[in-house]
């Protein structure tokens, strides 16, 4: 398992480069405007749960439960993904 501080910029990289493309795409398409900062909207929100999951260190199994933030990482980051690139 890599250390929680990979972990932490993984969160970070990922996420900060959906805002990015989302708000590129607005920049480009201002017709979606309303749906691309809902989008940033949930990517903060999405930020927030996971950082607060990654912190939370009253965990029985602390390996387990960073592979599951982990797995959500990327579950969540491919929906929101998958909704920058429909715009």
């Amino acid at each position: 398992m890599a250390s929680i501080r990979d972990l932490k910029q993984d969160l970070n990289y990922v996420i900060g480069d959906i805002i990015d493309a989302a708000i590129i795409t607005q920049d480009i398409k201002p017709e979606v405007t309303a749906e691309s900062e809902k989008i940033v909207d949930d990517c903060i929100s999405t930020f927030d749960s996971l950082i607060a999951r990654v912190n939370d260190r009253k965990v029985d199994n602390r390996k387990a439960h960073l592979k599951a933030v982990k797995a959500d990482l990327e579950t969540e980051g491919r929906a929101l993904i998958n909704r920058v690139n429909a715009l």
